[in-house]
């Protein structure tokens, strides 16, 4: 353990590196977790695309990947992007934004039955 000097607290020194560099070896751990993100990104993309991945699979993926949710619209100028990102038919797209669609007014219309206890 040493003193900093400058904030008078202590601190723990840096672990010697098998390099004997602890700078050196930081860098190396930078690189390889940049390395790692690389690596699941391009799992993320290929996982995007993959016929073994449903299509609402797929588009969570495309969503997650861009911080982005499917719009609402069924004319939407992005679902055309989505479709041809994931490999997809437009039709398919547009069928799983149906289904949220359909899902999430199902909740709205089940949701005041439970509010007022009147639930079956």
């Amino acid at each position: 353990m040493a003193i900093d000097l400058v904030t008078g607290g202590r601190h723990l020194e840096p672990a010697a590196a098998p390099s004997g560099n602890w700078m050196t070896d930081h860098r190396a751990r930078i690189a390889l977790e940049e390395s790692e993100r690389l690596e699941r990104k391009q799992q993320e993309l290929l996982e995007q695309t993959s016929e073994s991945n449903a299509p609402a699979e797929r588009i969570r993926i495309w969503e997650r990947r861009h911080g982005l949710r499917l719009p609402r619209d069924a004319d939407h100028r992005i679902l055309n992007i989505v479709a041809r990102q994931t490999d997809l038919a437009l039709d398919q797209v547009r069928e799983e934004q149906q289904r949220r669609l359909a899902r999430n007014i199902g909740d709205v219309a089940v949701t005041p039955a439970v509010e007022s206890g009147k639930v079956p």
